[in-house]
């Protein structure tokens, strides 16, 4: 199946960069940030679109400054999401590493916390101790005191207590991480530079309205889930945690996710330019199909039931599309309105 030729009204394009980004989030007040995953180049990484439409580098220019050699002291290194927290912050992904299959750079993976109000980076926590040289950090959810990230690179989970900031790693290598079928987008496999079908590990993650699940899948699906129970304690051997992962729903190749305060998942299928919504029984129902959504990569749902939607076109870059770049610019980012809240767990 393919995405229906005709747009859906109810999609509305409110951004677009002649880079591609992959990440929107907003603040209560209106704010709206986005992140650049160097795609299709280098260039700033992290930043806040202002009134007339513009995106300013933020925190700041030095922190999204372009670097002969990846040096984390003071800079990103390689962004790969964010998102507003619980407690009104911004969190950043910096995977570490100047691109999938590479080395990570000591001290670049990080889960980076920016005061939006000051626009001062207060807290890095170091996400190193838990990581494998291919590791590549890929995104982030909260939990009260711990937050989950995924692992595309090395395949499992880590989990972070966000008082002390250590790491542990999870479902290290399990099936449940591991991408075991090939990414497919607008009808094609897609491939590495190398012509090498293109593998990415443990990648989308929701945690349950009520904290009590984790979901998380491969970017090629299935989605599972799991009892945070099983994670947030340290003493639980990895043999119990590996017994408590319980397959949920087949998906396709996704892009990115979002969840609702009712516990709806709303999930991007980029084979056919679709979002689709899993409810609380496993039913999978399609909520819109519109040509315009060339991978919806990471969403987001704010308070006021509008779902943000990036349409990335991360298939036509060179890292996903055999070292072709067909991207169409420029890159937009879309609303749709849901009429459902955020969790409180989730987001501010």
């Amino acid at each position: 199946m393919r995405a229906s030729p005709r747009e859906d009204p109810r999609l509305r394009p409110v951004a677009s960069a002649n880079r591609v980004w992959t990440g929107v989030t907003t603040t209560g007040d209106g704010r709206v940030f986005v992140s650049f995953p160097s795609a299709d180049g280098p260039g700033v990484q992290v930043g806040e679109i202002v009134s007339d439409g513009r995106v300013v580098p933020y925190p700041s220019e030095l922190w999204n400054e372009v670097r002969d050699r990846p040096d984390p002291q003071g800079a990103f290194v390689h962004v790969n999401g964010l998102r507003i927290g619980p407690d009104g912050n911004l969190w950043i992904v910096d995977s570490g590493t100047p691109g999938f299959g590479l080395p990570v750079v000591p001290g670049g993976p990080r889960l980076i916390v920016v005061d939006t109000r000051a626009a001062a980076v207060v807290r890095e926590y170091d996400l190193g101790p838990a990581l494998y040289e291919r590791s590549y950090v890929d995104d982030v959810r909260f939990n009260g005191r711990m937050a989950y990230l995924t692992d595309a690179g090395a395949p499992g989970l880590i989990v972070l207590d966000l008082t002390t900031g250590e790491t542990r790693r999870v479902l290290d290598g399990h099936p449940s991480t591991v991408a075991r079928r090939p990414m497919r987008a607008d009808g094609e496999i897609l491939r590495d530079p190398d012509g090498n079908e293109l593998r990415i590990h443990a990648d989308q993650l929701e945690v349950s309205p009520d904290g009590e699940y984790l979901y998380f899948q491969p970017a090629s699906g299935p989605l599972y889930r799991i009892e945070t129970r099983c994670l947030d304690d340290p003493d639980v051997p990895p043999e119990v945690v590996a017994d408590h992962v319980e397959p949920w729903v087949d998906t396709p190749t996704t892009g990115g996710t979002a969840i609702d305060a009712a516990g709806v998942i709303y999930l991007s299928d980029v084979d056919n330019r679709r979002i689709l919504t899993v409810g609380l029984d496993r039913r999978v129902e399609t909520l819109l199909s519109d040509p315009r959504l060339a991978w919806a990569d990471a969403m987001w749902l704010d308070g006021t039931g509008q779902l943000w939607i990036p349409a990335a076109q991360l298939n036509r870059t060179p890292g996903l599309a055999g070292g072709r770049s067909a991207v169409d610019y420029p890159v937009w980012i879309y609303r749709l309105p849901v009429n459902a809240a955020p969790p409180a767990n989730d987001h501010a």
